[in-house]
């Protein structure tokens, strides 16, 4: 049975907390989300299985986004991706060369969901929080 985002593809930079969950939610709802991980990534128990439920409905791309063959990789997948999420503090996104403004170039239609704890700016935005 097809879902709502049947058609839809997501890019999921790998995470914890809400990212993880905001993938699975997509995934369930016919989306195909594509999470990138970090190559020799640890594997937690149950990962890529049926028993870690935030990890189902993904296909799983091994990249090195501090490798720039790995970043232009990813920027290939962003160009025919409907959205990207990711849940980094502010400016490692931009920091990795994966400034939003510059994705938006190549593929306009891309939303990009940015999910912090504090938001991008202010006192407490580079804190950690979910």
């Amino acid at each position: 049975m097809a879902g709502a985002l049947d058609g839809i593809t997501v890019i999921e930079l790998a995470g914890i907390g809400p990212v993880p969950f905001a993938g699975m939610m997509l995934g369930d709802h016919g989306a195909r989300v594509i999470r990138i991980e970090r190559p020799n990534a640890q594997i937690r128990p149950g990962d890529f299985g049926s028993r870690d439920i935030l990890n189902r409905n993904r296909e799983v791309v091994a990249l090195d986004l501090k490798n720039a063959a790995d970043v232009a990789t990813l920027r290939g997948l962003l160009r025919d991706a409907d959205a990207m999420i990711e849940g980094f503090r502010p400016g490692v996104l931009e920091r990795l060369g994966l400034v939003p403004e510059e994705l938006l170039v190549t593929n306009p239609r891309l939303v990009i969901g940015r999910m912090t704890g504090w938001g991008q700016q202010g006192p407490k935005a580079p804190l950690a929080g979910h």
